[in-house]
Formats: structure tokens, C-alpha cells, sequence
């Protein structure tokens, strides 16, 4: 079912709705008056258009849910069907192929047994789609119909249209407030599935990293699942190298773009500075692995270091520091520019120099935002993965030489993650494990910056 063609269907019959509800308040107002009206035609309008919209989208989000479904089910029933493996992989196999080629994502199919599997497809994606667009549309209309009937003179056409739009915003705010409590609560139940095969104790204080995703499932080997490597490579990198890098440089071009540099300068440094938060950060890696890490390797070599490795928590960290300069420099020059200039003109007439009050009362006024921009970075460092992936290896070693190789949270989540381990394994649910770790972490250091921002932010209000 293509689910562009009833989403243009839905904004049809939304357009036909506005305009017909508008043509009938023009001639109330015309046989009325504009005073006796209790809303402008174009409320009747959004009236008639959100009735009909709303069920019809409400409709199509069901229908794309369960119509592959529908589709499926009528395939196997088919004798074609009926004749498939009972193998589950080869039957699904199968059936993904005739859907590609039924549906024109594919010429042609790998596997002959799939051939007799096409026109049966063809035949129920044409029927469901005829029965996604008829129910559309009458859905569309039955809604658009008692929604028309409702419009008279004195119906408060706005109220309703001001309540509907009061309905969508609340439900926009709640999505991301949903995604997080969905997401929490996933975690959650992997991370209580691994615990229960897994003891916390040696999850979350063992010193060796390294789990079999072959190994019997039911007799796992808790010295292997030690995180603390893992923990300590994410923060060695991310919020320690990467944090060096950072904000000396992000605040030290903060100040400069609002105190030292001219109108002139500050257009053109400020938008390239910017530049790099839009860079991919594959882009990021390949830097790191292919410059960086080859260039720190060599001068680690020249000044006797034999072991250097072209990997390393140097090379990662570095590239991630430059990275994440912007969110610094950005937030400190919004902060920066933000104190009052009474502050930094009563100063000055003081007697302080220019850099004693950036010292003394800018930066200190500032100091929520720069805070806030500090802990924005260190959350986005420490979740980072292309960088460390192609610059800083898979080996989770637990040293505080920066010149070999190391591995975080992140990379081994992936690894984890896009292997073809079974989700019931607890080589797979340590994953999920880590990811709730790092969900903690993460809102602890939001929390940390809350904060300051309010300590600083009493003190200099």
C-alpha cells in the first residue's frame, strides 16, 4: 500500500472539506451578517478540515500497521502459500522476495520457489490497496459530513478549532516525554533479563571485558563481562582528552568573538566556527584514522615510544575535542553576550582592565550558560561512536596511556548490537546493560549542571 498516495488523499479531502465549510459561513454571513456570527468563516473552515483530517491520518497510521499483515495472511492462504517450507528463515526468505518483486522494489527473484509467490502478492497488495483508499475516503466523507452538518450561525466554530489545536500541541509536547519513558523502560527489562543471568557486582565492577556470544547461554561466564574497561576508555576519551581540547579552546573563542573581535571579524568567524557541528562525524573519523593517528603514531615513534599504535585514545580523543568545540563555544558566547553591559561598562570604569573584567564579571555572570554548554558537550563526546570506532580500536583496555588502544560504551553497542546473536543471550543483553549505564550517567551530569546553573545563576541575579 503506498502510504504517500492516502496521505495525499487525506490532504484532499481536508482541502475539499475547507472549502466547502468556507463557501456555507459566506452565505451565513451574507444572509446574517457578520455580527451575528459567533466565528469567522475561516474557523468554520479548519472546523470541517480538522474533522475530516484527523480520522482519516488516525485511519492510515492503523491501516499501514496491519495491512502487511492482511496481505501476508492472504498470501499463505493462497495454494502457492499453502506449498511453502515450514522452516520459518527459508519461509520468510521466500516470501520477502516475492513481496520486492510484487511490489516493484525488485526485477526479479533469487530463489525459483518464490516465483509462484508473485502474482499472489500482486493480486492482495491490489486488493488492500483498493480497500486503504475506498475505507480513506469514506471515512473522510462520513466525517466531513457530520462535521458540515454541524455548521450554523451561532456554532463556536472557534472554540473548537482553538480546543482541537490545544489537543495536537499537548500531544506534541508528549512525544518526546513517551519516547524517553519507552526507551527508560525498555532498557530497564533487557538490563533486569541480563542482571538476572549476570551478577551487577561483577557487570559493573570487573576488570575484563570479553563476551562470547557463542558460549552456552545458560552457564555464562561472569569474569568476562567486566564493564569498568569499557567505563573507563568512554570517560577517558570522551569527557577527559576530549574536555582538554574543548573548552579552553570553545571558551577562549568565545570571549574573543564577543570582546576582542570586530563586527567584520566576528560575521565571518562565528558561522565557520559553526561549521563544525554540521560536519558528519564519519567524516570526523576519517580524519582521525587516516591523519591524526598515523601523525601521533610518528611522533610518539621519533621520540623513542616503539609500542605507539595507529590507534589510539589520543587520536580519538583529539579529533572529538575539535568536534564538540562548537557546542562550547556557542553556548559561552550566548551566555557572554547576554550580561548586562552595565555590568561590564561599571567595571571598566573601575579601573579594570579589559581582561579582568572578562575574569572577574563576565565570565563569572555567564557561568550558567558556559556550564550548561560544558555538560552539552560532555554528554555529546560520550556518546560518540564513528570517531572512536575508525580511530581508537576495540581492545577494552584498562591503562591511562593515552598512545594505545581503547574502546567505549558506545562501540561496543554496536558491536554488540549488529552481530546475529540472540536477543535471549547475554552476550546481546549486556548491550542494553551498557545502554542504561550511559542513560544514567548521562542524566546525572544533567543534573550536576542544574545545578550550578541555579547556585551561579542566585548568585548574580
Amino acid at each position: 500500500m503506498s502510504l504517500s498516495l492516502l496521505l495525499l488523499l487525506a490532504v484532499g479531502l481536508g482541502l475539499a472539506g475547507w472549502l466547502a465549510a468556507r463557501a456555507k459561513a459566506w452565505s451565513f454571513q451574507a444572509r446574517e451578517g457578520a455580527g451575528r456570527l459567533r466565528a469567522r468563516p475561516q474557523y468554520h473552515a479548519w472546523f470541517v478540515a480538522l474533522w475530516v483530517v484527523l480520522p482519516v491520518l488516525a485511519f492510515i497510521a492503523l491501516w499501514s500497521a496491519i495491512a502487511p499483515e492482511l496481505v501476508t495472511q492472504s498470501v499463505l492462504a493462497s495454494p502457492a502459500g499453502q506449498a511453502l517450507p515450514d522452516f520459518d528463515l527459508q519461509r520468510n526468505a521466500l516470501l520477502n522476495e516475492a513481496r520486492a518483486v510484487a511490489s516493484g522494489n525488485a526485477l526479479a527473484v533469487f530463489d525459483e520457489d518464490a516465483v509462484p509467490l508473485v502474482e499472489p502478492y500482486r493480486e492482495a497488495l491490489s486488493r488492500y490497496n483498493l480497500i486503504g483508499i475506498l475505507a480513506t475516503i469514506i471515512i473522510g466523507l462520513l466525517a466531513g459530513s457530520q462535521a458540515f452538518l454541524r455548521l450554523k450561525p451561532d456554532f463556536g466554530a472557534r472554540t473548537k478549532v482553538e480546543r482541537a489545536v490545544l489537543a495536537i500541541l499537548l500531544v506534541a509536547s508528549l512525544v518526546a516525554i513517551l519516547t524517553t519513558l519507552g526507551i527508560v523502560a525498555s532498557l530497564v527489562f533487557e538490563t533486569v533479563r541480563f542482571f538476572g543471568m549476570i551478577n551487577p557486582v561483577d557487570f559493573l565492577f570487573g576488570t575484563e571485558w570479553g563476551p562470547d556470544p557463542i558460549a552456552n547461554p545458560e552457564n555464562p561466564d561472569p569474569t568476562r563481562y567486566g564493564a569498568i574497561p569499557l567505563f573507563w576508555g568512554t570517560i577517558y576519551i570522551g569527557a577527559i582528552i576530549a574536555m582538554i581540547v574543548a573548552i579552553p579552546l570553545g571558551l577562549m573563542s568565545a570571549i574573543y568573538l564577543t570582546q576582542y573581535a570586530s563586527p567584520t571579524w566576528r560575521s565571518w568567524l562565528k558561522p565557520t566556527l559553526e561549521i563544525l557541528a554540521g560536519v558528519p562525524t564519519v567524516v570526523y573519523g576519517y580524519f582521525a584514522a587516516l591523519t591524526v593517528a598515523p601523525f601521533i603514531r610518528d611522533v610518539a615513534q621519533s621520540v623513542g615510544i616503539a609500542n605507539a599504535s595507529s590507534e589510539s585514545a589520543l587520536a580519538a580523543g583529539l579529533v572529538m575535542g575539535v568536534m564538540i568545540i562548537p557546542f562550547v563555544s556557542s553556548m559561552a558566547d550566548d551566555s557572554i553576550a547576554a550580561v548586562p553591559n552595565a555590568m561590564r561598562d561599571g567595571s571598566l570604569a573601575m579601573g579594570a582592565t579589559t581582561s579582568e573584567t572578562i575574569r572577574r564579571v563576565l565570565v563569572p555572570a555567564a557561568l550558567p550558560g558556559i556550564v550548561a554548554g560544558i555538560m552539552l558537550a560532555i554528554s555529546r563526546a560520550i556518546g560518540e561512536t564513528m570517531i572512536v570506532v575508525m580511530a581508537a580500536g576495540a581492545a577494552a583496555n584498562l591503562t591511562a596511556n593515552p598512545l594505545e588502544t581503547m574502546t567505549t560504551v558506545t562501540y561496543q553497542i554496536v558491536a554488540l548490537l549488529t552481530g546475529e546473536g540472540s536477543f535471549d543471550h547475554p552476550a546481546t543483553l549486556a548491550a542494553f546493560a551498557l545502554g542504561f549505564v550511559l542513560f544514567l550517567v548521562t542524566l546525572g551530569l544533567n543534573f550536576v549542571a542544574l545545578r550550578v546553573v541555579k547556585r551561579f545563576r542566585e548568585a548574580y541575579e
